[in-house]
């Protein structure tokens, strides 16, 4: 992008206040974190429930940003960049919009409903772009900042646009659509997503039909209801499976596939769709509607049909082979997705030496030479120690780059690369499809077997905003990821948290903290069971520790003085009732006489634990403990002149009990998407999904038995899957023999007989899957949960118990 400032105060009625009235932007920027933040960078300092864009802007000066669309100049901050004053940031974001889409005039493609946006509109980037240079919009970018940051991506070069959005309650579709301003429109299927946000799914239906207010016509399936809440003036073109819509269509299954006989216009024609599921091939059908509208040839859509493929639309941590961190996105490259990925490469890496394997850039709608030249200056702001470049024009537009390492294709790479030439290294691999990026995905993986925790980090990040949006905006908040993340990988949760800038992060043993500071994470770190043998190591690795005894404070005070500490963090436990580490009330003297005077130790927090917040039934006895903290933390500051943090909530305190919310908090299970009241846990978002693969599928004989000493007799004849999971893998060997199920194709299948220490099988009479398929054991059903009611424990004995052996997959959607 080209912008001058000149034009940037009209465009978003601001009050301009600078020192160089006359610059050229060419980047937009919402993240202070983005290494891409420079010079030509104008950042909106978009305000928060607990962060304010505003707050970094000292910082992003220093590091050469000028330009800043605020609601306020900050201190000490006037005549030293450009402010561009405004009543809110989020409507001047948008408002930028406006005005920039207002500079092109091509045809754009405006997508909405509750599913299968991203799909269609991947797929239609996939089937239109040997004849268009398009932009669409990054992943799942659909939302109310989304949708701005898409737009802003255009250049003079595109000559189509393909843009999703999104809505959560009224009154956000209208400010989208003067910023999309489609020429045509497609309803996707419409279902539960987002219904709490509406009075009814009519309410929810009208509000998503305002995007297609000014199209020329609208494509969506047959479905006389959502016709009826339609502007009088918007033409439609539908299709469907009955009579009536404008595109006839009716389909029958072969081995994989799918075969539709079309008929429209007079004309008769057969579709082959290499998938069978229901959503696919709805999907697929849209995107085949469109191409009919576009006045495509029969013979072109069913050929470029015929290759539609499965949309990877995350990006996923994995573990590499000898130590290293694979970053997956191995199914696109262009430009504005590179630029997403590279910044998630540099909140996730898990080394400082990084390599970036990439091929060629498609799509970007900048000339070669221009395209390769924002490449290069993209990865040279990310300090990529190497570049492999797999493709004939990458290998040639970044000859001259720093470290790069030039291959033709991908089968040229893995035939000279040798597995131990990636060791201690973070690597984003970022390839078009058609150069089955896979393959190298395959190759530098660590082999383990086919079962898996999915870790959604988007999802611990809307936990995360839920539990901050209860907080007062100065609270601090402090996370726990002992116990190995609650199962779910400490170091990739401490690294997406570190990024959304928390103040401290708590850890059960000192080991634990050795190994996240070992693994790069800087954020202040308290032990909560420290022992004291482990002292002088968490010194060393600069670990604080709660001090819960007068014995264990004198230990740690000595240690102190011969390793010649001054004013070391700890942090002081008080028990207030859990009775089970810290000092009581007739302890607190002996506690204030050894630390007064005393500047070898800082006291940086005073903290207690409240045994019953999740029960409402034991308000009363949570006050009590709550009023004795206040009065005991209040004497030791007054006794030793201090003004440290104050902290006693968890996480179902922080829902119950904002009111004693002090200085800071602890976050525990919440954050992995576990409420303990039934309304809280609708507002979280499930983080953890463990799935596995079916080996075998058999049929059972009636009379026949299954598993370890025939807890299950099969009553009539019966098929049964095996997967290879059991209770060596974390999996209660109380949830089989029919307590227990999994979920295959959205079915529940029950789990049967004894569940083995590595396998365990389940009854799929009647559940159309194959061998392969995948089955989920935990997630969104059956829940933790839902487990742990069953079991008569709680979840987090579930998510913990979870083994090593699982394999961790992290993606970010």
């Amino acid at each position: 992008m080209s912008v001058h400032t000149t034009h940037i105060t009209p465009a978003l009625n601001a009050r301009f206040n600078g020192p160089q009235p006359d610059m050229e932007i060419d980047n937009v920027s919402i993240d202070s974190r983005s290494l891409q933040n420079n010079a030509g960078t104008l950042f909106f300092a978009l305000g928060g429930q607990n962060r304010n864009g505003h707050q970094f802007i000292p910082a992003l000066i220093d590091k050469g940003v000028r330009n800043f669309v605020v609601t306020h100049i900050p201190d000490g901050t006037e005549g030293k960049a450009n402010f561009f004053v405004v009543d809110s940031t989020l409507k001047a974001l948008q408002d930028f919009a406006i005005y920039y889409r207002g500079l092109y005039n091509f045809p754009v493609i405006a997508i909405t409903g509750s599913n299968g946006k991203t799909i269609v509109k991947e797929w239609l980037n996939y089937l239109l772009s040997p004849d268009y240079n398009i932009i669409r919009s990054p992943k799942s970018y659909n939302s109310q900042v989304g949708v701005p940051l898409s737009v802003i991506g255009i250049n003079e070069h595109h000559n189509l646009g393909i843009f999703e959005a999104g809505i959560s309650t009224v009154g956000e579709m209208e400010k989208l659509e003067p910023i999309i301003q489609p020429n045509i429109g497609i309803l996707t299927h419409i279902g539960a997503a987002h219904d709490e946000g509406f009075v009814s799914r009519e309410e929810k239906i009208a509000e998503k039909l305002k995007l297609f207010t000014n199209v020329d016509v609208l494509i969506l399936q047959k479905n006389e209801a959502i016709e009826a809440l339609l502007p009088f003036q918007i033409k439609t073109f539908t299709w469907g499976f009955e009579a009536g819509a404008d595109v006839q269509v009716a389909k029958t299954q072969d081995s994989g596939s799918t075969i539709l006989s079309i008929v429209y216009n007079g004309s008769i024609f057969d579709v082959t769709l290499p998938f069978t599921d229901d959503t696919s091939v709805e999907n697929a059908i849209t995107c085949m509607v469109l191409m009919l509208h576009m006045g495509y040839s029969h013979t072109v859509i069913t050929e470029r049909l015929a290759g539609l493929y499965p949309v990877e639309l995350r990006l996923q941590v994995k573990n590499g082979i000898n130590g290293c961190t694979l970053i997956d996105d191995s199914f696109s490259s262009d430009y504005q997705s590179l630029k997403i990925a590279l910044d998630f490469l540099e909140q996730h890496k898990t080394h400082q030496k990084t390599t970036v394997i990439l091929s060629d850039v498609f799509q970007s709608g900048f000339d070669t030479g221009v395209l390769y030249a924002k490449v290069a200056k993209l990865l040279a702001s990310h300090n990529i120690s190497q570049v492999i470049g797999i493709g004939e024009t990458i290998s040639r537009e970044l000859a001259d780059f720093p470290n790069f390492y030039p291959y033709k294709t991908t089968q040229e790479f893995l035939a000279h690369y040798r597995a131990s030439s990636f060791s201690n290294e973070t690597v984003l691999i970022k390839g078009a499809r058609s150069f089955r990026f896979d393959e190298i995905v395959v190759f530098l993986e660590e082999k383990t077997h086919e079962t898996v925790l999915e870790i959604n980090l988007n999802s611990v990040v809307h936990n995360l905003n839920f539990y901050k949006s209860r907080l007062k905006p100065e609270t601090k908040i402090m996370v726990m990821v002992k116990a190995f993340g609650y199962g779910a990988g400490s170091y990739e949760i401490a690294k997406a948290l570190s990024h959304q800038k928390i103040d401290y992060l708590g850890v059960a043993f000192a080991d634990e903290g050795i190994a996240l500071r070992n693994a790069g994470i800087s954020t202040p770190i308290i032990v909560m069971n420290p022992e004291s043998s482990a002292f002088a190591a968490m010194a060393a690795y600069n670990l604080e520790p709660e001090i819960y005894s007068a014995r264990e404070l004198r230990s740690f005070i000595a240690m102190a003085q011969q390793k010649n500490l001054s004013s070391y963090p700890i942090h002081i436990k008080l028990d207030t009732g859990m009775h089970r580490l810290g000092f009581q009330e007739n302890q607190l003297a002996e506690l204030i006489t050894l630390l007064r005077n005393n500047n070898l130790v800082s006291v940086k927090s005073i903290f207690s634990h409240l045994s019953a917040s999740d029960d409402l039934q034991f308000r009363d006895f949570t006050q009590e403990q709550i009023a004795k903290f206040d009065a005991w933390s209040s004497h030791l500051m007054a006794e030793l002149n201090i003004n440290p943090l104050r902290h006693i909530l968890n996480t179902s305190g922080i829902y119950n009990y904002p009111e004693a919310q002090y200085n800071m908090v602890r976050l525990g299970i919440g954050l992995y998407g576990v409420g303990n009241d039934a309304t809280e846990r609708q507002s979280l978002q499930t983080v953890g999904t463990l799935k596995t693969i079916i080996l075998q599928i058999k049929e059972v004989p009636a009379g026949d038995s299954v598993g370890y000493s025939r807890r299950f007799m099969a009553g009539h004849t019966t098929t049964i899957a095996t997967l290879p999971i059991g209770y060596a893998d974390g999996i209660p060997r109380a949830w089989g023999n029919g307590k227990g199920f999994v979920t295959i194709g959205g079915h529940k299948a029950n789990i049967i007989g004894s569940i083995c220490m590595d396998m365990l099988m389940v009854d799929i009479t009647g559940i159309d899957c194959r061998e392969g398929d995948t089955a989920i054991i935990f997630g969104d059903s059956p829940s933790v949960v839902e487990m742990a009611q069953s079991l008569g424990t709680i979840p987090y004995e579930i998510l913990t118990s979870i083994s090593q052996r699982v394999k961790r997959v992290f993606f970010k959607e």
